[in-house]
């Protein structure tokens, strides 16, 4: 698997998303489970989560962090490169809604929380989930700032952010900012300035819902005509060219497609070995929806 780099870390230039594997309409845990393996199998190394990822209720805090956990303490190889990066700060507290909790003190005591799920002494890679309006932007971040320090977290990152509060960020975490999660897909393409400052800083820039969201991905041929002739003419699915398109955007770049079927990673994979044309990049680049 051809790898990118976040902070001081190789991973696989194509992540796996956990999110659809314990939301609602969430599939039974054996597929999961074999989602994870599959995609262990075919050299992911970066799997993403976070607390927040599962169904609307407080006593299922945390459901996918230990799936994940549990996933990867039962496969057959070796897992010591496995990067599970998660997140804090977005919480599901009921049916329909979601809500934030940027507080300093809560940011802290959710990093310990994950560790302890997650089974590690200390979180390979911790994201402030989505900013709290309530909280000063320094202030939530210094929190992860002193997570470092403490040795709670191995590096920090941010989702959901915009072009000042990465600066903002990476000012407080001294230079150590070491990713950036933002919405990025041929359908959502506003992160692009964040995208662009990540690359002129050397963060590592995550698109989530790279392929357009859960109810979008499997459309996004019939949405995006120039995606899918390019990708007839790879014999490869739009998907796959979706994220070979990211990926050659910038080398920061690191896709996160969500997945709770191994033929959708297995798929995904792919995307890493497909080089496009300069004349495909472009025409992606300007590509629409079709009327």
């Amino acid at each position: 698997m051809k790898q990118r780099v976040i902070g001081d870390v190789s991973v696989s230039a194509i992540g796996l998303g956990g999110m659809p594997m314990s939301i609602e309409g969430r599939p039974d845990e054996r597929q999961s489970i074999a989602t994870i393996h599959a995609a262990l199998e075919a050299g992911v190394t970066l799997i993403d989560t976070a607390d927040a990822y599962h169904q609307a209720a407080k006593d299922e805090v945390g459901h996918n962090e230990e799936l994940i956990a549990k996933a990867i303490r039962a496969f057959h190889g070796d897992t010591d490169a496995v990067l599970v990066a998660t997140k804090g700060g977005h919480l599901r507290p009921e049916p329909g809604a979601w809500a934030q909790d940027g507080r300093p003190e809560y940011l802290k005591e959710a990093a310990k929380a994950s560790a302890k799920r997650l089974g590690v002494d200390a979180v390979g890679l911790y994201q402030f989930h989505r900013p709290d309006p309530s909280v000063p932007y320094a202030d939530s971040v210094g929190a992860l700032a002193e997570l470092l320090d403490e040795g709670v977290i191995r590096m920090a990152g941010i989702s959901n952010a915009d072009p000042d509060q990465i600066r903002e960020a990476n000012e407080v975490l001294g230079g150590r900012l070491a990713s950036v999660q933002n919405q990025f897909s041929p359908a959502f393409r506003s992160s692009e300035p964040e995208l662009e400052l990540c690359d002129e800083l050397g963060i590592a820039f995550l698109p989530w819902s790279p392929l357009g969201g859960i109810a979008k991905a499997a459309d996004l041929g019939t949405a995006y005509e120039d995606f899918a002739v390019i990708a007839r003419e790879r014999d490869v699915s739009p998907q796959v060219v979706a994220l070979a398109w990211e990926l050659q955007k910038s080398d920061v770049v690191i896709p996160i497609p969500g997945a709770s079927r191994p033929q959708s990673i297995l798929d995904s994979v792919v995307a890493a070995t497909v080089k496009l044309r300069d004349e495909d990049v472009a025409r992606l680049d300007a590509a629409r929806p079709a009327a």
